[in-house]
């Protein structure tokens, strides 16, 4: 029963913990907007959350891919933080414009994606706290 709940509660922490990861990603892209040869990057949602809970089935936690000694996921390197192979599931955004300086960044397509981003972290943040409410009142027996 346990298992249950460490599960569901686990899958709704990790939404949000990529809703928080692609908030800083666009963010990222907005800050850019100015930069010569800036690439926009971004990563497919469902893709990466279809990975993050598989990995965590098969009972591994998401590792970063690392190149070098000192990268993170790599024997002596720092710590994974649990969304590490979002570095895998992010790609630069094609299809748009690109500015005489060679920057991708589309700001108009930038605020959409961060204004819907934001309506969807807030909506995982309101689930988790209602399953968390739930178990409260069910452990509680109101």
């Amino acid at each position: 029963m346990f298992d249950r709940i460490a599960s569901q509660l686990s899958a709704q922490g990790t939404a949000l913990q990529l809703r928080a990861k692609r908030q800083e990603t666009i963010a990222s892209n907005i800050a850019n907007a100015d930069t010569p040869n800036y690439k926009a990057v971004d990563f497919e949602f469902s893709k990466a959350f279809q990975q993050a809970l598989g990995s965590r089935a098969g009972g591994s936690e998401l590792a970063l891919q690392g190149t070098k000694p000192g990268h993170f996921g790599t024997p002596g390197g720092p710590a994974s933080n649990g969304i590490s192979s979002l570095e895998l599931a992010t790609r630069y955004r094609t299809g748009g414009k690109t500015a005489l300086d060679n920057n991708t960044v589309d700001m108009e397509v930038e605020r959409t994606q961060f204004a819907a981003n934001t309506l969807k972290y807030e909506a995982a943040s309101r689930a988790l706290t209602g399953s968390i409410k739930t178990m409260q009142s069910a452990i509680s027996g109101q």
